[in-house]
């Protein structure tokens, strides 16, 4: 038969191996990118009172708005079953709360919105007017039993937690630069604010 253009290779005796005194070094190029891996855990124990305290506090204020969505989804889905009208009295306030954080972000320059208005005030009265609604239509209980499990777990992740910054920002793809987009607001906005104004 003939052999239809292949060629046959005639096996040549292979040298015997050299023993390998390193069994950790990377064998072949595809070994190269994994002989570096380091294996990073973001969560760990702060050493001191005062570490666990400044990262509690820069944590909520970078990671703030993950915590806020955690609760309010632990909050709407104890809603569902029995509390229709504090369930839509919710939503109508996470509608408001949602509008005036986008007034926010459509207005940098406002010295009124940013300057004048705090907007740590008006959260807290938007939290509290939700809360009120929730008690009087007898949801109070709902509230506090989420609130009483809900705040511990983001306490300790907001402890545990230790790099908050690494992850902050991602590329945005439709603008033309290649700008960075801010995934939690943060001390950067502050900082983009004030390069925007000059």
């Amino acid at each position: 038969m003939a052999n239809l253009g292949t060629t046959q290779r005639i096996p040549t005796p292979s040298k015997p191996s050299s023993p390998t005194t390193n069994v950790s070094e990377p064998k072949g190029p595809h070994e190269k990118p994994f002989a570096d891996f380091k294996f990073y855990c973001p969560i760990n124990i702060p050493l001191t009172a005062e570490a666990a305290a400044s990262r509690i506090i820069r944590n909520l204020g970078n990671l703030g708005l993950y915590y806020t969505l955690f609760i309010w989804i632990i909050l709407f889905i104890t809603l569902i079953p029995q509390r229709k009208v504090s369930l839509i009295l919710l939503v109508i306030m996470t509608y408001v709360t949602t509008l005036y954080g986008l007034l926010l972000r459509a207005f940098p320059n406002s010295v009124l919105l940013h300057r004048i208005i705090d907007k740590r005030i008006i959260s807290s009265l938007l939290f509290i007017a939700t809360a009120i609604q929730l008690i009087v239509t007898k949801a109070g209980i709902h509230f506090a039993v989420t609130m009483t499990c809900s705040v511990p777990v983001v306490l300790l992740h907001a402890v545990l937690w230790a790099s908050s910054c690494e992850f902050a920002y991602e590329t945005e793809e439709g603008s033309g630069k290649e700008e960075l987009a801010p995934l939690t607001s943060g001390h950067n906005d502050s900082e983009a604010q004030n390069s925007d104004a000059v």
